[in-house]
């Protein structure tokens, strides 16, 4: 029987708020010798719970290779959120399902976690329960930046409006995106550019169209990045919006293959050229800011 640690929340983007609390939960689990584990759950519960779809900044894969590579967190569960979760009793929830079903010895949530039926479930509840059961229980205060509450909303908000760097800062770490490379029109290849095209997986946050420069992981080595986030416009618009990356350096094929792309700085916005030269002179603008920007 694995005894847990266990960090409670949905971490999506896995920002600074989160840190402090898996950073917390890494450090209790060295201290007792236990498992440093994370519940979150498979789909944001206010899709269920007020029936609106919220964007996600990032896959439950993302955030669990983000968990376990920024802060060493060992395993991740990720629970179905269905009608029985959302109407779980609060207390049956700490009692039935964290520390008979997930062997918890201890637990960490953030200042404003709520769980059970109509989120009756508290912070304070939580610590109390868990006293009377022998469990210990860390609550995390809010974390704040330039006088901002670090908070997964703000955070789409500065992805939906461009601002790339700064939710860099608020997230600990570069917006991360990343899919299976699929076939596209190879018009970038036509004008010297060749893209690895990655669509946006279903649910998930597309970025303000545009520009930006980036980093992207492929093949086991790293390359700075030129990413139009978009519908091709000059070169035949698309349905839906796709990540396009042209990778500094790459040579190889990239189809069919995972790749991962940090975004750092937002450019310009995505705009339809008057001729394919004049899409290539462009790109050879942005190839020399992005040439610029990893000099630094």
């Amino acid at each position: 029987m694995r005894k847990r640690v266990i960090a409670l929340g949905f971490f999506d983007g896995v920002h600074l708020g989160h840190a402090a609390l898996l950073q917390k939960t890494r450090a209790r689990a060295d201290e007792l010798g236990l498992t440093a584990a994370a519940m979150s759950f498979d789909t944001h519960p206010d899709t269920l719970v007020f029936g609106c779809a919220v964007p996600l900044i990032n896959t439950a894969q993302e955030r669990e290779r983000l968990m376990q590579t920024l802060f060493g967190i060992d395993e991740v569960i990720l629970a179905h959120f269905d009608e029985a979760m959302m109407h779980m009793p609060w207390r049956d929830f700490i009692t039935g399902y964290l520390v008979g079903g997930l062997h918890a010895q201890h637990v960490v949530c953030g200042h404003d976690f709520r769980f059970g039926d109509h989120g009756a479930g508290t912070p304070e509840k939580l610590r109390e329960v868990c006293a009377g059961l022998g469990i210990g229980c860390d609550v995390i205060e809010k974390v704040t930046l330039d006088g901002q509450t670090v908070s997964s909303t703000y955070i789409r908000q500065l992805l939906q409006t461009g601002e790339a760097a700064r939710a860099a800062r608020f997230l600990g770490h570069r917006h991360l995106v990343s899919g299976v490379v699929v076939h596209g029109a190879h018009k970038g290849s036509q004008i010297g550019f060749p893209t690895a095209n990655v669509p946006f997986a279903p649910g998930v946050l597309v970025p303000k169209r545009g520009v930006y420069l980036a980093e992207a992981a492929a093949g086991g080595s790293r390359f700075p990045a030129l990413v139009n986030v978009g519908v091709h416009p000059t070169a035949g618009a698309l349905a839906q919006p796709v990540l396009e990356a042209w990778l500094q350096g790459f040579d190889g094929d990239l189809y069919g293959r995972e790749i991962s792309v940090e975004l750092a700085a937002f450019t310009r916005p995505e705009r339809p050229f008057s001729s394919m030269q004049a899409l290539r002179e462009q790109l050879a603008r942005d190839k020399n800011d992005l040439e610029v920007f990893f000099r630094k």
